[in-house]
């Protein structure tokens, strides 16, 4: 018998937590101007990009805390949560790329904007659903206008 997809998502409770972290972790880091706590965040969430959500410590951690029942729970696809997860690396990243080269106020901005965004997502508008929606749909009328031979 096939899951279906609410079955396969992944549970809000994990979902919300992976936005506390991120969020808490920076606004940490921040206030003890400390840049070591991003590069955890970003090995934090590195695994859940690269590999999905079994591989994600945030993941794990929510399932010894809330458990795995996804009956009546609402969920988020797996799909949005690494594509979210991806652009919260790949900013962090290049904050650590920053820190590294001696450009400290160009870290703390990629770092707070990742803060930025998990405080919004936090207060229910999620700007990495809204990136994930735009680049889907762009991406169908960019793939629906490629001519397909006849034959």
């Amino acid at each position: 018998m096939a899951q279906t997809e609410q079955q396969q998502g992944i549970p809000m409770p994990i979902v919300t937590l992976n936005r506390a972290i991120l969020l808490s972790g920076v606004i940490l880091a921040g206030a003890l101007q400390q840049p070591l706590i991003t590069t955890a965040l970003f090995f934090i969430i590195l695994p859940a990009v690269l590999l999905g959500k079994k591989a994600s410590p945030v993941f794990i951690l929510g399932t010894m805390l809330f458990g795995n029942g996804r009956e009546g729970k609402h969920t988020e696809s797996p799909k949005l949560m690494r594509f979210n997860n991806a652009i919260a690396a790949l900013l962090l990243g290049m904050a650590q790329l920053a820190f590294l080269f001696g450009q400290p106020v160009a870290g703390w901005a990629l770092s707070a904007i990742v803060a930025g965004a998990a405080a919004m997502a936090l207060g229910g508008f999620c700007f990495g659903c809204v990136i994930f929606y735009r680049f889907n749909l762009e991406r169908h009328r960019l793939l629906s206008r490629i001519p397909t031979i006849k034959r």
